[in-house]
């Protein structure tokens, strides 16, 4: 346990800013998981569509450094790929 107010306010702050970023990290698995349902759906047009919007939230979580830039390009990476295989 903390014993100074500094160290109090630090695990609060710690504690805060968990919570914060494992919402946003949901939203980032959430985002994928759309484009892999999309992709398995077979609707290329719509898999492409959702792959755009999912796009724009892993480069956002990947700017907050909630992930790693290059955790991100792979995930994009993948994902595109994938898209591109749709026959």
């Amino acid at each position: 346990m903390a014993n100074t107010a500094q160290a109090r306010k630090r695990a609060r702050q710690a504690d805060n800013q968990n919570a914060h970023n494992s919402g946003l990290r949901s939203e980032l698995r959430t985002a994928i998981k759309k484009v892999i349902k999309a992709i398995k759906e077979g609707d290329k047009t719509a898999a492409q569509a959702v792959y755009q919007a999912s796009v724009s939230t892993v480069d956002s979580i990947a700017d907050k450094k909630i992930i790693h830039k290059n955790k991100a390009a792979r995930h994009k990476s993948r994902l595109s790929a994938a898209i591109k295989a749709m026959a």
